[in-house]
Parts: C-alpha cells; sequence; structure tokens
C-alpha cells in the first residue's frame, strides 16, 4: 500500500520511538563519547529511512534504508559495549537490540 508521508512507515515509527527511548536511558550517563555516538547512531536510523521516503525514486528509497540498516548495526555494537562497560544493562541491551533487528 503506498504511502502519503514517512509518518506513516512502521519502521520510521518505531526508529523514531527508539531514539527517544535511547536519549532518556542515557540522559544521566557521563561518558559523553558513548552517549553522543549512540544517540548520533539511533536518530541517524529514523532520519536516513525519512530522507529516502521522500526522495523521488524507489532506488534513492533503498539507499537510504541500506544507510539506516547500516546505522542500526553502529547502534548494536556499541549496545554491546555499553552492556560491557556497566552503562546498560544486560537485560536492557538485549531489548534493545531486539528492537533494532526488527527495525
Amino acid at each position: 500500500m503506498p504511502y502519503r508521508s514517512f509518518e506513516e512507515l512502521d519502521v520510521w515509527q518505531m526508529a523514531s520511538r527508539l531514539a527517544v527511548r535511547l536519549y532518556g536511558l542515557l540522559k544521566d550517563c557521563k561518558d559523553y563519547g558513548l552517549r553522543d555516538q549512540m544517540t548520533r547512531a539511533a536518530v541517524s536510523i529514523a532520519s536516513n529511512i525519512a530522507e529516502g521516503a521522500e526522495r523521488d525514486s524507489k532506488a534513492e528509497f533503498v539507499r537510504f534504508l541500506h544507510i539506516a540498516k547500516g546505522s542500526s548495526a553502529e547502534l548494536r555494537t556499541q549496545l554491546y559495549i555499553a552492556e560491557q562497560i556497566g552503562v546498560i544493562s544486560k537485560e536492557l541491551a538485549g531489548e534493545l537490540r531486539e528492537e533494532l533487528q526488527m527495525i
């Protein structure tokens, strides 16, 4: 079914919610470098889905979806690191990685 705007896409909605949730989870994190990298990657996922959806070609949309997928892998990696250094619990990191896999 065609969509009128990226806001209608379930994948964009999920990615946006995840980014907002991550901001909340990391608001008190003192590791500013990791926090910045993680929030940037999360925002990048939703942003690239939106940008690709608003392009005028299917090929461009697919290209931006691949970029979003790369940002998802980046964030999953950062979640492993955050878990290992005690910034995020094992359970929460696993839950977020599952969400990223769905996205």
